[in-house]
C-alpha cells in the first residue's frame, strides 16, 4: 500500500513534506535525524507539521543526505543555520560535489526552477534556503552504523542514480530510505532513474534486494508499507529491466542520444503530465541515461 500523506510512518518514524518531495524523522533515545533533504519549497510545510504532531524539533542532532541532487538537499541549509550544532552525513563523493562552485549553482538555481514550477517561489523571500559555502559536515561510508541509541542505522553505498548515493537500512525496524537509488512509487508505477550510470543502477538494486523490508521509505510520493514493500525491490528490479529496454530500442531506432532521449520524454509526458520534475530537467536525465546505454551498446 502507498501513503503519501505526511504522518507518522511507525513508532520513531514520520513522513514529512509533501507528497512530491518529502523527508523523514527517525526519533531515536539519544536524538532525531532527519533523512534525506528534499526540495527547498517544503520548509513551510514541515515546520507546520513539526507543530502540529508534537515533534520536539530541539532533538534534531543530525541530518543525513541520500544523494547530493537539488531535490534532495533542499532544506539542509536552513536546519543547519537554524541549529549550527546539527551535525550533518553525507557520502564521501557528495560531499566532493556539494564544494563545487557549479554544482551549488546548478542546486539553487534548479530549486528555484521548480518552487516556480509549483507556485511557491515565494518561499525564497521568507527563509535562507541556498547553499553556500558554509555547510560542512561528516562522511559516512559503506557499512557504516550511525547509533541513536536505541536504533542503529546501517548505510550502503548505492551508485548509479547518482556517483553519491547511499541507501540507510534500520533493521530493528525492518526501515528501508533507499532514495531514488531505488524505485520511485509514482502514481501506481515505478519510476528507476540510473542517471549517472544505469548499470550500476541495476547492480545496487541487487545489493537491496535481500533486506528485509516492512517500510519502503521514498523521498518522492511517499512511503510503501506491507506486502508491496516487501516487493518494491524485485518489483524495481524488473521495471529497470524494462526501462533498459526502452532506451536500448530508442537509441538503436536513432542513434542520437537527443532524439531518444525527446522520444521517451514526449510518451513519458503523455501519461504522466503531473510528474514533478520538468520536461526540460527530466529530459537532461534521459540524456544522462542514455549516453550510457549508447556508450556500452557501441563497444559490444
Amino acid at each position: 500500500m502507498r501513503i503519501r500523506k505526511s504522518g507518522k510512518v511507525r513508532e520513531g518514524v514520520w513522513f514529512l513534506g509533501r507528497k512530491e518531495s518529502g523527508v523523514y524523522l527517525l526519533e531515536g533515545k539519544d536524538g532525531s535525524m532527519i533523512i534525506s533533504g528534499g526540495m527547498s519549497y517544503i520548509i513551510p510545510d514541515i515546520l507546520e507539521q513539526i507543530e502540529e504532531f508534537g515533534i520536539d524539533e530541539s532533538k534534531i542532532n543530525k541530518i543525513l543526505i541520500l544523494h547530493s541532487h537539488f531535490d534532495h538537499v533542499g532544506i539542509i541549509p536552513f536546519f543547519k543555520r537554524r541549529n549550527p550544532q546539527i551535525e550533518v552525513c553525507g557520502s564521501e563523493r557528495a560531499w566532493e560535489l556539494l564544494k563545487m562552485e557549479k554544482a551549488i549553482v546548478t542546486i539553487n538555481q534548479f530549486s528555484r526552477n521548480v518552487a516556480k514550477r509549483m507556485g511557491r517561489e515565494e518561499v525564497y523571500s521568507k527563509y535562507d534556503l541556498e547553499w553556500r559555502d558554509d555547510i560542512r559536515g561528516r562522511i559516512v561510508r559503506e557499512g557504516e552504523k550511525i547509533d541513536l541509541g536505541d536504533l542503529t542505522l546501517s548505510v550502503f553505498e548505492t551508485p548509479g542514480h547518482s556517483s553519491c548515493c547511499i541507501a540507510a537500512y534500520v533493521s530493528a525496524l525492518k526501515t528501508l530510505f533507499p532514495t531514488d537509488g531505488g524505485g520511485i512509487p509514482f502514481d501506481e508505477t515505478i519510476i528507476t532513474s540510473g542517471n549517472s550510470n544505469f548499470t550500476k543502477y541495476q547492480e545496487s538494486l541487487e545489493r537491496l534486494k535481500s533486506l528485509e523490508v516492512d517500510y519502503y521509505c521514498a523521498d518522492h510520493y511517499g512511503y510503501v508499507v506491507g506486502e508491496e514493500a516487501r516487493q518494491f525491490i524485485p518489483m524495481t528490479i524488473e521495471m529497470a529491466k524494462k526501462k533498459r529496454l526502452q532506451m536500448e530500442e530508442a537509441y538503436g531506432a536513432t542513434r542520437d542520444i537527443d532524439a531518444a532521449a525527446k522520444l521517451l520524454i514526449s510518451s513519458f509526458y503523455k501519461e504522466s503530465p503531473d510528474y514533478f520534475l520538468s520536461p526540460d530537467i527530466f529530459y537532461d536525465v534521459h540524456r544522462q541515461m542514455i549516453r550510457h546505454i549508447a556508450t556500452v551498446i557501441e563497444q559490444k
